[in-house]
């Protein structure tokens, strides 16, 4: 059943809902006073439910598409840092059952009440969470079964986007090492990986999955084909 826009509910500009795979969407929007883009993942559970990786607030006729695809079950709050839209949309959603890595779930609690961390997810083969190595428990990884294959979707322990030239995003891209990508970058060595050995294996380990057919990260861009492996062992370089 469609909802209703809460006060809460502000829409920054954003991209189309784009259809990966039948049971796989992806949308890029705009933070605020940043050049920088972020992604939200949707995916479709076999039961039809939706799991919403990284939420976005979007304009009514999109957010409406949205609804259309199934009933929206699960929040995924990937960091403490991505709660930009996580209460506009368990106030949208009240029945949403939003989880969170454990490394961050007291700074998403300030937010939004979390449900479970990713090992209380319902894991399934449709859609599992893992946990990352080497990050003290601050992010994981989400991987989605489609009927082309799998599909990795990371949130800050690999950017891959071009460098931007405003200000914000030139101290953010360039100088704090964030682009171009795909790379670990120097910002999420500093704040985020504690075992770079141990994140490095992961990435490979991703990057030697079966079936790979594309990696999906929270800024920016999509890696499809042969190039998502690619992406992931470019990345792992970094460590």
């Amino acid at each position: 059943m469609s909802t209703k826009p809460t006060p809460t509910w502000n829409v920054l500009p954003h991209g189309p809902l784009e259809q990966l795979s039948e049971n796989l969407w992806r949308v890029e929007g705009s933070l605020p006073r940043m050049s920088l883009k972020r992604v939200m993942t949707v995916a479709r559970r076999d039961d039809g439910s939706l799991v919403i990786h990284n939420g976005i607030a979007m304009e009514e006729p999109v957010q409406r598409e949205l609804e259309a695809l199934g009933p929206l079950a699960v929040l995924i709050v990937p960091n403490k840092l991505h709660r930009l839209d996580a209460p506009a949309y368990k106030q949208r959603y009240p029945s949403l059952r939003v989880f969170a890595p454990s490394g961050g779930r007291r700074e998403v609690e300030e937010k939004v009440p979390v449900d479970g961390v990713y090992e209380d997810f319902p894991q399934g083969e449709d859609v599992r969470l893992e946990m990352l190595h080497g990050v003290k428990e601050a992010e994981g990884a989400m991987l989605v079964r489609s009927k082309d294959g799998t599909t990795v979707v990371l949130n800050d322990a690999v950017f891959n986007m071009d460098r931007k030239r405003d200000v914000l995003g030139f101290l953010f891209t360039t100088l704090m090492g964030s682009a171009p990508g795909p790379r670990v970058s120097r910002l999420a060595k500093l704040a985020l990986v504690k075992d770079a050995k141990a994140l490095r294996a992961d990435l490979e380990r991703y990057a030697a999955l079966p079936g790979l057919v594309r990696l999906i990260v929270s800024h920016e861009k999509l890696a499809s084909g042969a190039e998502a492996a690619q992406a992931l062992r470019l990345a792992a370089t970094y460590l």
